[in-house]
């Protein structure tokens, strides 16, 4: 891969359209995971594959570095920047802010159990509130002209039968959004940590099944346990999407075939070591501006798992 920009702010909006490509494939937001150095690490195995950055809280982009939080260079896309947020003056600057730097899609995070997430009132405990969330939608939608996408839960708490889940994806879908993507998990909102939300409720994957079912129109992306292409192609005939997070991180060459298999074009999968290779000129550039090594290399260390 030619290496360029690799600090490349972008200040003039790129050629977008209302309609997004629709990707089969994507590698979750993950905090402490998805940053700018992993995600081109991974543009080294996967071309296609969509990316997402960590999530960004819409105080932290409305008042932090903007530079430090959103900044990327054009190898890393196709990207998603993820925010989390529930006031919708602010999510549609946030937007806004996103279209301007060059993301092509901006997610809304419904998904997230923290403490920390839910005293700011937004994450999962938003799918209390569809309404809150069908006007925040609204309004980022107004803003921009690149999609705007939710992920969420199945449910959380006793609020967990389908219908619940149904009803809140037609109530967003009806302020405009169009695409879901749904961790198949229901979210504890007390007595489990964020990991253990990860792990402990059960997988409904049918639940994700029925949605697209009952909503062919909307793009539904199912997520939660995937660790193999393989599975990815069993889902794809059921949903529209698969994303996948941890098993990204912990074995992310499982990705170098999805090029191939899952987006149909006709290239070579790299090597390991050429996914190695492909990060020098990069590290050499980072670190030659201050950069700790151990912040681009701790990303690598599961490739040769």
């Amino acid at each position: 891969m030619l290496i360029i920009n690799y600090s490349l702010s972008i200040t003039s909006k790129l050629p977008t359209n209302s309609t997004n490509p629709r990707y089969p494939l994507s590698v979750a937001p993950m905090m402490e995971r998805t940053d700018r150095y992993f995600r081109y690490f991974m543009r080294q195995i996967s071309h296609c594959t969509l990316l997402y950055t960590e999530m960004v809280t819409s105080a932290a982009i409305l008042h932090g570095d903007r530079e430090h939080l959103l900044g990327f260079s054009l190898e890393e896309k196709p990207l998603v920047l993820q925010v989390g947020g529930d006031e919708p003056r602010h999510l549609a600057e946030c937007a806004r802010i996103a279209e301007d730097m060059g993301y092509d899609e901006i997610n809304l995070n419904i998904g997230c159990p923290s403490s920390r997430v839910q005293s700011g009132n937004f994450g999962v405990c938003l799918m209390a509130q569809p309404e809150r969330v069908a006007q925040a939608v609204e309004a980022m939608l107004k803003a921009v002209s690149i999609p705007v996408s939710v992920k969420h839960r199945i449910g959380f708490d006793e609020c967990d039968r389908y219908e619940d889940m149904a009803n809140f994806v037609r109530l967003v879908s009806e302020a405009g959004c169009q695409q879901f993507t749904v961790h198949a998990r229901k979210a504890w909102l007390k007595g489990l940590s964020p990991k253990e939300n990860r792990n402990i409720p059960p997988l409904r994957y049918e639940d994700v099944h029925r949605l697209k079912q009952d909503f062919p129109q909307l793009f539904i992306e199912i997520n939660g346990g995937f660790t193999s292409l393989e599975q990815v192609q069993e889902q794809l005939a059921l949903v529209d999407g698969v994303m996948i997070g941890r098993a990204a991180y912990d074995n992310p060459y499982l990705f170098a075939t999805a090029d191939t298999e899952i987006y149909g074009k006709v290239v070579t999968p790299p090597t390991r070591h050429q996914v190695v290779e492909g990060m020098f000129s990069y590290i050499d550039y980072w670190v030659a501006r201050g950069l700790k090594l151990n912040k681009i290399t701790r990303h690598l260390l599961q490739l040769f798992t």
